[in-house]
């Protein structure tokens, strides 16, 4: 039986409404069997002032999350992800001229090579006729000579004036007189070297432009089309599909401003808006070029939205690539938090998103301390927490269907095998954020770790 996209959207929320109700009755349900031994206990006379301040401030640091939490909620029951067809909004003769850029070091010509012929013949397949692609790299990878793609070389002796490296350097050299083409109203799709684009994709950017009521915009990135190298990191990139379909979508849809930030794969930038923004913000700006631009326009007052269309990417393919790659994250949005360009007003938001995720591995040891040092707490507090943990891991759930949508049609245990799957991984999830988080408190925070990417470079490497 086949159910339309808004039959799943219901299903959905019904499932979602549920799932909430009935974590709360099981806690409710637990913490009232505890509740008369727990009451009982008298904190500071038990485990001394000290031992109790420091329970109580673990217990209440597992609230940073929440507002990311509110807005997970919020674009789960809004907004429809169920969607497989975008519908144009104009033709695409009339869009604006759009150019996709690519930035690369130049390891995996080849991937990038064939991923440009394929997203180009995407790009037409779709009815798209006003575009180029450019390929940004540190090493040239000899592009092969098409009439709407362009090579681009960073020169190693390019400097920019605040000193921004790695692929911030490259984004600002193309923004440069002598090398940018673009005009002022053209458009930018920045991807990354393995992004591969859909027909919806490119339909979503299509009407965003031709809107062109916003500066900026970001659709969702799915990892598990095409061949899954790690179906574990895979499982645990689910959390991160779901995240850009609930409060990636609220925030951009609704708040228009990204107020946690976003990601550097699937921008949409409007080309005199970019150069006014820029990419040269220093070291602080060049570990997480995206989350720093991105609050770097916000403060500057332009807007954003969300485009419809989901582009696929690979998940990392073995378990330390996923956890530098993670631990990059982390250090990029500190430096971008703590950068005294970005006023508290702008970043609120993204410092209390960065600072639960520091604080993880402190927050964690509540599974420890909750059973082993109990202490009073009060029903808001049990309601708040319990509703964090349940929302956390429907989204797992929420991503799950999302990314396997089209490995389980018709089969409703492929489908409960895909979810219980990604469930599975939650532990093994939460061990690396933490070892992230850690590695990323206490290491330096100028470095540029980029994952692996080619599958053939991948098995070479194997044998």
């Amino acid at each position: 039986m086949a159910f339309t996209a808004k039959t799943k959207h219901y299903l959905h929320v019904f499932c979602l409404t549920i799932w909430l109700i009935g974590f709360q009755y099981i806690s409710n349900l637990i913490s009232s069997m505890n509740a008369a031994n727990v009451n009982l206990i008298n904190p500071v006379e038990t485990y001394g002032l000290v031992i109790t301040s420091l329970l109580y401030m673990i217990k209440f640091l597992s609230l940073l999350v929440l507002p990311q939490v509110i807005f997970n909620i919020a674009g789960m029951l809004m907004y429809n992800g169920f969607k497989e067809t975008v519908k144009l909004q104009s033709a695409p003769l009339l869009a604006p001229f759009v150019c996709f850029r690519v930035v690369t070091r130049g390891m995996y010509p080849d991937l990038v090579k064939d991923n440009v012929v394929k997203n180009m013949k995407t790009c037409m397949d779709a009815g798209l006729e006003n575009f180029m692609f450019e390929v940004v790299t540190d090493n040239a990878i000899h592009l092969p000579t098409l009439i709407r793609a362009r090579e681009i070389v960073v020169p190693s002796s390019y400097r920019t004036k605040s000193g921004a490296k790695y692929k911030s350097r490259a984004l600002q050299y193309c923004l440069e007189e002598d090398i940018n083409i673009l005009q002022d109203e053209n458009y930018i799709v920045h991807l990354d070297e393995e992004t591969l684009l859909t027909e919806n994709a490119v339909r979503g950017i299509v009407n965003f432009m031709v809107d062109g009521k916003h500066d900026f915009g970001q659709g969702i990135i799915t990892y598990a089309s095409g061949e899954i190298v790690n179906w574990i990191t895979t499982l645990c990139d689910c959390y991160r599909v779901a995240d850009d379909m609930a409060k990636l979508r609220f925030q951009l849809s609704y708040l228009h401003a990204p107020i946690f930030g976003w990601k550097g794969s699937y921008v949409v930038t409007k080309v005199g808006s970019e150069k006014k923004v820029t990419f040269d913000h220093g070291i602080e700006g060049s570990i997480a070029e995206d989350c720093f631009f991105s609050m770097v326009a916000m403060r500057d007052g332009y807007t954003f939205d969300y485009i419809e269309g989901e582009m696929n990417e690979k998940s990392p393919f073995n378990f330390w690539d996923l956890l530098q790659q993670r631990k990059r994250w982390l250090q990029g949005i500190y430096l971008t938090v703590h950068s005294s360009l970005i006023p508290w007003k702008t970043k609120l938001f993204l410092a209390m998103s960065l600072y639960a995720w520091i604080t993880m591995p402190i927050t964690s040891l509540n599974l420890l301390l909750c059973p082993m040092a109990p202490v009073p707490t009060f029903f808001l507090f049990d309601f708040l927490v319990t509703l964090i943990g349940s929302v956390n891991l429907y989204l797992y759930v929420y991503g799950a269907v999302k990314s396997f949508s089209h490995k389980y049609r018709g089969s409703y245990f492929k489908i409960f095998l895909y979810i219980a799957s990604a469930i599975t991984v939650l532990p093994l999830n939460i061990v690396i954020e933490n070892m992230a988080s850690l590695m990323g408190t206490l290491a330096s925070k100028d470095e540029f770790y980029v994952v692996k990417k080619d599958i053939i470079k991948l098995q070479e490497s194997m044998v």
